[in-house]
């Protein structure tokens, strides 16, 4: 399909040396030298986890997923954040995936919100698609929004202005 000979250069001389195995390697197609060669993609890293007898003061913010088992006092931003059953986080949550199990005491923002039978929510949930399992706590409004990461437009932002 493809000829390497109209890449090859001719020898100067017809000297033996310059048809050695080393000079058709740097030959190539037309296609894959101008194209780089494939990368693979980067494995996902696994989630950072917080076990039950951690208790943080602060924020935590980081592009990947966390799984909260003991208790942060402090807002949360992750990919996916999962609030194991009997771990309590008191600040607001901004995640794309929230997966409640525990107890969240403050807002919640999510592209998808799940509260399980054992979630205990109070403050308001802002999401784009929601589910709240049976026998789930919650206290507080649930208001639908096509872009609930952004605060333009809410009522936290407008009282804040």
């Amino acid at each position: 399909m493809f000829s390497n000979k109209k890449n090859e250069t001719p020898p100067a001389t017809p000297k033996p040396a310059a048809a050695t195995p080393a000079k058709p390697a740097p030959t190539t197609t037309p296609s894959s030298s101008t194209s780089p060669a494939p990368v693979a993609p980067k494995a996902k890293p696994p989630a950072s986890a917080l076990s039950s007898d951690l208790h943080i003061k602060g924020n935590l913010k980081t592009t990947g997923d966390i799984q909260v088992q003991g208790t942060v006092d402090g807002d949360i931003r992750a990919h996916l954040l999962t609030v194991g059953e009997g771990s309590t986080v008191k600040g607001e949550v901004i995640a794309d995936d929230v997966v409640v199990h525990g107890r969240v005491m403050g807002c919640v923002r999510g592209l998808k919100v799940r509260l399980t039978s054992t979630a205990r929510v109070e403050g308001d949930i802002i999401h784009k698609t929601i589910a709240i399992e049976s026998g789930a706590h919650f206290e507080g409004s649930v208001t639908r929004q096509d872009d609930p990461l952004n605060k333009v437009g809410t009522k936290a932002a407008k009282a804040a202005e």
